[in-house]
Parts: C-alpha cells; structure tokens; sequence
C-alpha cells in the first residue's frame, strides 16, 4: 500500500523516490521527538534505548530494506573490539581500520556515476560515530590533566552497554544525515540532563520549529530552482555553446541552488535535535542555547564573502569531527599543514573513491591558503586596509562575492560530476579558470607584499 503511495509522491514532486523517502524520514523525527517528550521523557534509560533504536531502525528498513544488516553488523563489530580490546590504541586503530575499510568497500560494490541515496549515505555517518566511540572510550582512561577540554566533554567513563550503542546510533535526530553528536551527550540527553528545566522536558518546541521553517524554506528554494540547474547540463552541447561569461554565472547559480540539498536536510534535522533536547548547549549571557548540534550556520553562509566563512558555515559538526579526532590528534606531527593535508585527506576518503572527491578537496585547501595569504597582506597593508575600510567597501564586497560564489562553485563541480571524464569537460569549457586565478594569485603574492607591505612590518615578520 505505501509503495504506490511513494510513486505517486514522488512522480508528483518530480523527485526520486529515495529521496522522497529519505525527506519523510527526516520530517517522522518531529513526531518521534514529541512521542519521547509526552511519553518517554521520566522512563527508565532502557525504555528509552529502545525507543532510539526500534525508531532508527524502521526508519533503516524503510529506506533501505534489508541492506540496513550493514549498519547492525558494524555497530556489533564496535561493541566486541570495545569489550575485548579495551581502553587501548589497539582499540582505536582496529575500529578507525575495520570502519573506513567496510564503508569504502561499501562505496566500491555500490558506486555509480550517480549521486545515489543508498545504505552508504547514513553508513558514512555512523563510521564516524563509531570510530568517534573508540576515541571516547580511550579517553576516558586517562587523567583528566591529560586531556583537553573537548576530549573532556566527549570521555567515556565506562564501557556503554550494547543496547546504549543501539540507541546512540539508531538515534532518530541523526541516524540518516547527521549531525555528529558524542556518546556522553547521547547518555545526557537520555539522563534527561540536556533540558532549560531541570526535571522536565526542554521548553524548545519554539526554537525547533524555527529550524525547521528556516529549513523546510531552504528545502522549497531547491525544488523549485533545482530543476532549472541540473548537473547534467553541463555536459550539453548547449552548455558549451553558451558564452564564457555565461558558463561562470551558471557555475555561481548552479552551486547555491545545489548545496540547499544539504543545508535543507541538515537544518530539518537540526530540529529534531532540539525538539528532543540533544541541540541544548548551556546558557550563553543568560540565554539558553539550542545550537548543539548546529550543522549549518545560515545567515554566515549566506553573507560570508569569504571561503574560509562558507566552509566553517557548512557541515559544521562533520568538520568539528575531524578537527577533533584527527587535526588535533595528529599534534605529535609538529607541522599545522601536515596535520590539515592529512585531514583534508581523511575526509576525501571518508566521501568516497571518485576522482572528484580528490579534486574538490585539493582546491579547497589550496584556494583556503591563497586567501589566507591575502587577508595577512590586506592586514598588514595600511593603504590596503584603508581601502577595505573606506567607502568603497560596497563595490569591494560585491565583487568579493562574485569571486568567491564563482570560486567557490568550482570545486563543487568535481565534488558532483564524480569521474573524470565529466569534470574535465566542464573545466576544460571554463577554460581551467579557477586553477589559473589561484596559481597567479599565490605566485604573485611575494611580489604583492613588496609593493604594498611596508619594509619593515616584512622583515618583522620573516624575524
């Protein structure tokens, strides 16, 4: 009976079926949340374990059928090397291996040139989950001198049970697209220790369904423009035949209406969060915060001029993830390029095998260190800063934008085309612009400097 109900959905929407299921499963969050609220918030923690993980489950089956054995194999997996191995590196490695080489081998036997909503979507959310688990774990053992004040907040004082492990990964506010949350607030948010009253349940009916508005918003702005945008146009040969100045602006409008996929889901999702009291973060000049688990910042993402603004704007707790449990881990390395390289890396990998995934990465970390090197020249530049700071700003900003949409863009080109084949294509019709604008940009910085930086604000410097 739900079968020709989703075909019908779906051909109405003019949207794939799994997406159309994957969206109503993110919306059941809301009724799951209120359901634990009115019902479940003063039972015990394995009334409620089984709740997160009986939800999370259907909601597995419902998207994927029997494929979700993949996550139930990987989450008993994590509980035996957590139980047999201990609070050791061992424990670390083993989980960090066995969970990127089963997500990876799942991206290999499953791939298209597609984007597909498949079991390794959610998959790449709990392989982080899981190895973040370990991490916990390990640091729990430790003296808290030890540790920093993050690794302090996330420690596991204890081995969780299996059935908390269930609960923790099932959990329906981030089972499907995130966000990253850490076990110790799983186990808080079930203590019922994650409310603005203690004793009951959060007053956050009002700051949850203003993420949802703001998302569900976000989520119309996509279905009415995406058609207009589709990444298949750009293999056209009306593509091709349009003017350069043409292909640029497509590129800007086809990447602000492609990353409201995301930022739709994450947003939706985000109220769940707070509607089920996970999203509550303390009280901040006397306010109540919700942002926990904040997955987007919008207004920054909308307004940044910057690429360093849009990127910690986006995929906010996915980053903090890999900040947390590899930048910062990679510390004994000695060397901050190193350990972002490597982490730039990680996260290629943990996306997938496709060229495009190396591509995207790559110019993000060399387009991030271009304009690093060129806010330290406009800051050290007294006519430069006065020029960003005269009344000239608008103009600057405008322009700012359009480079930064534009540049910004590229990447995305490879990071959704996936092969080869169809990337080179698009940045052979850009004519390689934005490798070009960069590579200019970074070798004419030295020369930059000499011709704007006073003489000896740079021999401070190289002191």
């Amino acid at each position: 009976m739900a079968a020709p109900l989703l075909e019908k959905l779906s051909e109405s929407l003019g949207s794939p079926e799994p997406a159309v299921r994957l969206i109503l499963s993110i919306l059941i969050g809301y009724p799951c949340a209120l359901v634990y609220r009115r019902f479940l918030f003063y039972q015990s923690a394995t009334v409620i374990h089984l709740f997160h993980a009986l939800s999370g489950l259907a909601l597995a089956a419902f998207n994927f059928g029997p494929q979700l054995y993949h996550s139930l194999l990987c989450i008993f997996v994590q509980i035996l090397m957590l139980r047999l191995m201990g609070r050791t590196v061992t424990t670390i490695l083993s989980s960090f291996t066995f969970q990127m080489l089963y997500l990876l081998a799942g991206y290999y036997y499953t791939a298209t040139e597609e984007y597909d909503i498949k079991w390794t979507m959610p998959h790449c959310v709990l392989s982080l989950k899981l190895i973040g688990l370990s991490f916990d774990y390990y640091d729990g053992g430790k003296e808290p001198i030890q540790l920093s004040s993050e690794q302090k907040k996330g420690a596991l004082p204890s081995v969780p049970s299996l059935l908390e492990v269930f609960g923790f990964s099932y959990f329906y506010g981030g089972f499907l697209v995130g966000p990253q949350f850490t076990m110790r607030s799983y186990q808080k948010l079930v203590a019922g220790e994650l409310t603005d009253c203690p004793g009951k349940p959060p007053n956050s009916v009002i700051p949850a369904l203003k993420r949802f508005g703001l998302g569900f918003l976000c989520l119309v702005i996509y279905a009415i423009f995406s058609p207009s945008y589709p990444d298949s146009y750009y293999l056209t040969d009306e593509y091709e035949a349009q003017p350069f100045w043409y292909r640029c602006v497509f590129i800007i409008l086809w990447s602000k209406v492609i990353l409201y996929k995301y930022v739709s889901c994450w947003v939706i999702a985000e109220g769940v969060c707070i509607l089920s009291g996970l999203g509550y973060n303390g009280v901040v000049d006397g306010k109540h915060q919700w942002d926990a688990c904040a997955n987007m910042k919008v207004w920054l993402f909308e307004t940044t001029p910057l690429f360093g603004g849009t990127i910690s704007s986006f995929n906010i707790n996915t980053n903090a993830w890999a900040a947390r449990h590899v930048f910062k881990r990679l510390k004994f390395l000695g060397n901050k390029t190193l350990s972002h390289v490597s982490t730039l890396l990680f996260l290629t990998i943990w996306h997938g095998l496709h060229s495009g995934y190396i591509l995207c990465f790559s110019m993000e970390f060399f387009i991030i260190t271009v304009e690093r090197q060129a806010q330290a020249l406009v800051r050290d530049s007294p006519l430069l800063t006065n020029l960003a700071n005269s009344w000239l700003y608008p103009l600057i900003y405008v322009v700012q934008q359009f480079v930064h949409w534009l540049f910004m863009g590229y990447p995305l080109v490879p990071f959704c085309l996936f092969t080869y084949d169809k990337w080179l294509k698009v940045y052979s019709s850009v004519y390689f612009c934005g490798h070009i604008f960069f590579l200019v940009a970074y070798l004419s910085m030295p020369y930059l400097r000499r011709a704007f930086v006073p003489k000896e604000k740079t021999e401070k410097k190289q002191e």
